[in-house]
């Protein structure tokens, strides 16, 4: 299977070359540190997979991935990443992504997704998955958007505005908005009776 690997760290695209050449059925046949380089010739090396950092110079990786499904609609992409942000991860596998692993799950697991993914599967870390099953089970109301329902699931884990503006990428001013249109539309007037409602 031939494999392309987009990753901005070279220490790291070259480790992940190495170990993939060793593995026999597997080959590298193209890494570049970013998208602008990838995109151009992409299509001539034909790859089966793609292996995608997502926090890249220029094109970030859920860009990438987009104009990558365009190019070649069937070739199967996995993140490696440092991220575990849940905006990332859906991001990620709603721009086309198929598997999600994190930098720190080893080199093994890299040869393992390859081969999960041969056989049909979506590989992912485990920290991963959990997150993505644990976000189908979440409590959805109807009446908030989906930016407020992620903040309404993160409150009810007792998380700070601070933290919850981490996660996800936006200003404690904006989650405190959010909040606000949440106890409007949910007609509470405190976190208690938010709670009470919420569980």
């Amino acid at each position: 299977m031939k494999i392309v690997l987009i990753e901005d760290y070279e220490i790291l695209r070259n480790s992940f070359k190495e170990i993939i050449n060793q593995e026999e059925g597997y080959e590298v046949v193209g890494d570049f540190e970013s998208y602008e380089e990838a995109l151009p010739v992409i299509k001539n090396l034909s790859p089966d997979i793609i292996l995608t950092d997502i926090t890249l110079p220029g094109i970030n990786g859920i860009e990438g991935i987009k104009q990558l499904k365009q190019i070649l609609p069937s070739v199967a992409i996995i993140v490696v990443s440092i991220h575990e942000n849940s905006q990332y991860v859906f991001d990620a596998l709603c721009a086309g992504a198929v598997g999600y692993l994190t930098k720190n799950s080893g080199k093994q697991k890299v040869i393992e997704a390859l081969q999960q993914l041969k056989i049909g599967g979506a590989p992912m870390s485990v920290n991963i998955a959990r997150m993505v099953v644990e976000s189908f089970q979440q409590k959805q109301h109807n009446e908030l958007t989906e930016r407020e329902n992620e903040v309404l699931n993160l409150l009810s884990k007792g998380r700070s505005y601070a933290s919850i503006a981490d996660d996800l990428c936006l200003s404690v001013n904006t989650i405190k908005t959010h909040v606000r249109n949440i106890y409007e539309k949910l007609q509470v007037s405190s976190k208690e009776e938010l709670m009470n409602k919420f569980n």
